[in-house]
């Protein structure tokens, strides 16, 4: 017998180890029936996870803390009770530029696009704007929504720049579109996406959340060992079909690596936590400051998951 869980996530390529796990029937193995949707913004899903209508989201380190601290891209009727219990990616971010941009410093005085201005991976951009030479007001900030959405606005010569993650970085540097920078150059350990739930409703679903936790690290072991690289690039493949075979390789490479990709045994880092923690008081609500890692985060479905 099988539970339903809704998961609702960003599209990319960090989903792989759901893909993998899906297509080799480890959520049933583990007692889940899966039902995957793909957002098309961090504001719907922070919305939709807050209403109740998705039970997990596979989303931005970031967004759980923005949404605690009152400082969400949208404002939600009451403070919502999100908590990451897994990590998935330290995850690279890179700025994918119109062909004629050459560096950071030409992106001044242009029109960038963002998933949303104050979460998630924006301040991460400011960041890397900043080291650039870019200072903070010296650019249009333009909300557009997830991945897929700010590519194709770039794409269509609507945006100067935008933030992408694999595939969608690849993609671009194969059509001719410039990588200006890559977040792992000047943030080394950075948490970057998680899966995160209600508390209220894990507490409620624990064997749900568990088995979840079991069949994702099912996924991501098998996607981590080498021997199944092959294998695995062909499931990357049949679930994002905007993936050409080309970038493939590329793709992979970045994700399967320690150091932009997915985090071995869905770790969760201290250090990266603290990075997420500082950008955002640099960046976010002035006045703020928010030094305490261990306030978004709720291990113990995990252990649970692992001791079982």
């Amino acid at each position: 017998m099988t539970e339903t869980v809704k998961l609702i996530a960003f599209p990319g390529a960090p989903n792989l180890p759901i893909f993998v796990a899906q297509e080799k029937d480890w959520f049933t193995k583990h007692g889940i029936d899966l039902n995957i949707t793909m957002t098309p913004s961090s504001a719907y899903q922070a919305e939709a996870l807050a209403k109740g209508e998705f039970d997990i989201a596979g989303t931005a380190f970031d967004n759980v803390v923005a949404y605690t601290e009152g400082q969400g891209a949208v404002a939600l009727p009451e403070t919502p009770d999100f908590f990451a219990f897994i990590g998935a990616t330290q995850i690279e971010l890179a700025i994918v530029a119109q062909p004629d941009l050459k560096s950071v410093g030409d992106l001044s005085g242009k029109s960038l696009a963002l998933d949303a201005p104050g979460t998630g991976f924006a301040f991460v951009f400011y960041h890397m704007l900043e080291k650039g030479g870019v200072t903070p007001g010296s650019y249009e900030r333009v909300a557009v929504g997830a991945t897929p959405q700010r590519w194709e606005s770039v794409k269509a010569g609507q945006h100067a720049a935008t933030m992408t993650i694999e595939p969608f970085t690849s993609i671009g540097r194969a059509q001719g579109f410039n990588i200006l920078a890559k977040s792992t150059d000047t943030l080394p350990d950075y948490q970057g996406g998680i899966f995160a739930a209600r508390r209220s409703w894990a507490a409620q679903n624990r064997s749900k959340l568990v088995g979840f936790i079991r069949a994702y690290l099912d996924g991501l072991e098998w996607t981590l060992d080498p021997a199944n690289k092959d294998e695995a690039t062909q499931v990357l493949l049949r679930n994002m079909p905007e993936i050409k075979p080309p970038v493939a390789g590329a793709v992979m490479a970045s994700l399967l690596s320690p150091k932009s990709g997915l985090t071995p045994k869905g770790a969760v880092t201290i250090d990266g936590i603290r990075a997420v923690l500082d950008l955002r008081t640099r960046y976010g609500k002035p006045g703020s400051s928010l030094t305490d890692p261990h306030k978004y985060v709720d291990l113990s479905y995990y252990n649970d998951a692992v001791k079982g």
